[in-house]
């Protein structure tokens, strides 16, 4: 694609990447055919192509945003399938990233959207916030029918039956190995992932200590920033980045770390990008450290030798988390692993296409999400699973509001296969969350 930006406006770092982003993209229209939302919709311009177009113009003209442009950019949902799609290397992410950057700068949107957009960034990433929030929903829940935005109906919609109480395995500790020591990791254990499932930390820990694995939750490290990224409140973002670089790089010019473990797919794919969000930053050298040890928990547990003590007889269709297959590129891990457990492991049609949760989308978009469940469950649903496993806990409530089938995490079953206890949603227990001390 040809650009004509100016040697003034190459001289800005995000519209010289833009720029060399915008000119690999070839017009073929590959990624057209796994969008989600251009084939919900059926508009060219809600499909990554036509998405290029608006944003290549508004850059280049340095354009004050439109209603009709910050409406087809608000609709992508950074699924990458793309990316995955694309022949000619063209790095969508960061492309959208830099759109929704300039968008939250040069658009005034209206007070609603505004107001939902704040109340957002500022509970989701604070558990504790979170978690009023949630239980405020589930007292709000029988008033749902009066309120006039479905984007407040889906917020009520999102709390949980039941909201577990804090794990204090989720504070800041080291957790001793189970024998001899092999490798020396920090978890991170998230933000909205502790206000609405805490047994996936506490199952990631039992496994990795059971593996010989010292887990370190660093003091300091909290939400990755990629909630508020993806709105483009840079400043925001960066600023709970950098909490996580800091951190993280205390514990590695400490005692040294072998790996940055996460278990919320969402997340890895932000963390692995903290080398280029920090390029130009004075944080560069850390960020690009931490960006090279985090690893998806699936890409650590393929380097260990897991004692699979009983195999489990159970038909699990995996789903496979855009951040995860597209983002991050790992496709095969998850499965491999949920096989030799003795699994067995069944995809849905479609497997690349996205459940419509895809952060705060949900919340957002609605009913384009709600299409989007409903294809994702019943392409699940169709294979006829016991269980449902997937990488990220957005994908996991949002398959879950859907279907009746029970939903979870990965790590969850893979712990019980190594003789941890069964997965709560198995049988569905919803006493007290099992703490490890």
């Amino acid at each position: 694609m040809q650009t004509t930006f100016t040697e003034k406006q190459l001289q800005d770092p995000a519209i010289e990447r833009s720029n060399e982003i915008l000119r690999n993209c070839v017009h073929c229209g590959f990624c057209t055919a796994t969008c989600p939302t251009y084939q919900v919709l059926g508009d060219e311009l809600d499909s990554p192509r036509g998405r290029i177009y608006l944003i290549k113009d508004m850059l280049e003209n340095e354009r004050v945003p439109d209603e009709k442009t910050v409406k087809h950019i608000d609709r992508c949902l950074s699924c990458l399938a793309c990316m995955t799609t694309c022949p000619s290397g063209v790095h969508y992410m960061h492309l959208v990233d830099h759109a929704r950057e300039y968008i939250e700068d040069n658009y005034k949107r209206p007070f609603s959207d505004q107001a939902l957009r704040w109340i957002l960034a500022k509970i989701l990433p604070y558990p504790t916030r979170f978690r009023w929030a949630l239980i405020g929903a589930k007292l709000g829940r029988p008033f749902r029918f009066l309120m006039p935005d479905a984007r407040l109906k889906a917020m009520l919609d999102m709390a949980p039956k039941h909201i577990p109480p804090v794990s204090r395995n989720d504070d800041p500790q080291s957790f001793a190995p189970k024998g001899s020591r092999t490798k020396r990791v920090a978890l991170m254990t998230g933000c909205a992932q502790k206000a609405l499932n805490t047994d996936i930390n506490d199952a990631t820990i039992r496994l990795l200590t059971r593996l010989g694995c010292e887990v370190v939750v660093a003091e300091g490290a909290g939400c990755c920033g990629a909630l508020t990224h993806h709105m483009g409140k840079t400043g925001e973002s960066h600023a709970s980045a950098a909490t996580n670089i800091r951190a993280w790089s205390h514990e590695m010019d400490g005692d040294g770390l072998d790996a940055i473990v996460i278990n919320t797919s969402g997340c890895g794919t932000t963390v692995k990008d903290y080398g280029h969000m920090f390029r130009n930053d004075p944080l560069a050298a850390d960020a690009a450290r931490v960006s090279a040890l985090a690893m998806d928990i699936s890409e650590l547990l393929v380097q260990l030798e897991l004692p699979f003590s009983d195999k489990k007889e159970l038909v699990v269709a995996y789903h496979a988390a855009c951040s995860l297959q597209h983002g991050q590129k790992v496709t095969t891990h998850p499965k491999s692993l949920l096989k030799s457990a003795g699994f067995t492991v069944l995809e849905p049609t479609n497997s690349h296409l996205c459940c419509g949760s895809a952060g705060t989308y949900n919340l957002m978009q609605p009913e384009i999400s709600s299409q989007l469940k409903q294809r994702k469950v019943n392409s699940l649903e169709a294979r006829n699973p016991d269980v449902i496993a997937a990488g990220n806990i957005g994908c996991m409530m949002q398959i879950g509001s859907g279907t009746n089938t029970p939903v979870v995490h990965t790590v969850e079953l893979l712990d019980w296969a190594t003789g941890g206890p069964k997965p709560r949603a198995l049988h569905g227990d919803t006493s007290g969350i099992p703490q490890l001390r």
